[in-house]
């Protein structure tokens, strides 16, 4: 087992890594809309924090020897039901083709006041 805890700039903040690599196959910690070379949180729209953080989550698969298309499942979780399809077309433009399983869930505010946090399990 191998745990990721820095990627360029991006460093888990608690007691957790970014990202767990085990048998060929990456556990990402949620991510949020962080910029990955300042380390400031970009706040904006549903469109530009959920970009972010998928473009995050990107790069961390990289730092593992994964990458975008091999994601097998995602967990969106976002403060209001009503953003669902902001974010759907967004994810829908990032992927492509590519349709992972995935499970959105609305839950009440997340942490810092962003609008989106991301996970992800793929394949090395």
């Amino acid at each position: 087992m191998q745990s990721i805890f820095e990627v360029g700039n991006l460093k888990s903040n608690g007691h957790y890594a970014l990202a767990t690599v085990h048998n060929d196959t990456v556990y990402v910690s949620g991510q949020f809309s962080i910029d990955p070379v300042t380390r400031e949180k970009k706040f904006g729209t549903i469109e530009e924090e959920t970009l972010q953080a998928l473009k995050n989550v990107e790069m961390i698969l990289g730092a593992a020897g994964s990458k975008k298309d091999q994601i097998l499942r995602m967990t969106l979780y976002i403060p209001d039901v009503q953003l669902w399809d902001k974010v759907d077309a967004v994810y829908k433009e990032f992927f492509g083709e590519h349709k992972p399983a995935r499970t959105v869930v609305p839950t009440n505010e997340l942490h810092f006041g962003f609008k989106i946090e991301i996970e992800a399990i793929a394949y090395i």
